[in-house]
């Protein structure tokens, strides 16, 4: 495990003291998904369901891979903004500028490598979807990787919790189950170069305990 380049309290009292920018870079996201695209998650739902569980998931564990607290506002918002190229029709000039408006330059353009990072390949299927390409772009760009592990568990929660009556979130929970291994494997990135490219330990060890209890 690495060790702490920020301390917990000291992360959490960031968290708490932004609060307010964490607020207004969700709205955003959220009519960018809900309103604009009119994109829906699940059945139905508002597709700012997922966006505020996988920005939810990546503050509840990056103190474990935070260089800085001066990275916080660019990694919540490359989580909340992480499917808007892909999903809203944006482009990543269109992602820069709204970054632009919260952060500061070198973190708008950390906020928006993020999210191109996790913007699938064009793609027949969902293996050239999520080449080798795409993953090593997420293995190679700072907090890409914790992004997309807390994309992949709040998809992987979803399924769990409705698999029992939907057919496709069933079928979801056997693939995200079969993926597992290469999955974990393909976006985990050289952590003893760059502390920002690893997977939090607890959240590893969150998902692969969900994925057991399956069995």
């Amino acid at each position: 495990m690495l060790p702490m380049a920020v301390s917990q309290r000291e992360y959490f009292n960031a968290i708490e003291a932004r609060r307010e920018i964490f607020k207004k870079i969700v709205s955003v996201a959220a009519r960018l998904h809900d309103v604009d695209a009119n994109q829906c998650y699940g059945n139905g739902i508002p597709y700012s369901f997922h966006i505020k569980n996988v920005a939810e998931l990546t503050m509840m564990y990056a103190h474990e891979v935070l260089a800085s607290v001066d990275d916080i506002d660019a990694l919540y918002f490359g989580a909340c903004f992480h499917d808007s190229i892909e999903d809203a029709r944006q482009t990543y000039n269109d992602v820069m500028k709204i970054a632009r408006g919260f952060l500061d330059e070198a973190h708008a353009l950390m906020a928006t490598e993020i999210v191109y990072a996790l913007t699938n390949e064009k793609g027949r299927t969902r293996a050239e979807r999520a080449s080798e390409r795409y993953y090593e772009g997420i293995r190679t760009t700072p907090y890409a990787p914790i992004v997309k592990l807390a994309d992949r568990l709040a998809n992987f929660t979803y399924s769990l919790g409705h698999g029992a009556d939907d057919g496709y979130e069933a079928h979801m929970i056997d693939v995200y189950r079969r993926e597992m291994p290469h999955f974990l494997e393909a976006i985990a990135g050289d952590s003893a170069a760059d502390r920002r490219l690893a997977l939090p330990p607890a959240m590893l060890e969150r998902i692969k305990e969900l994925s057991k209890r399956h069995d």
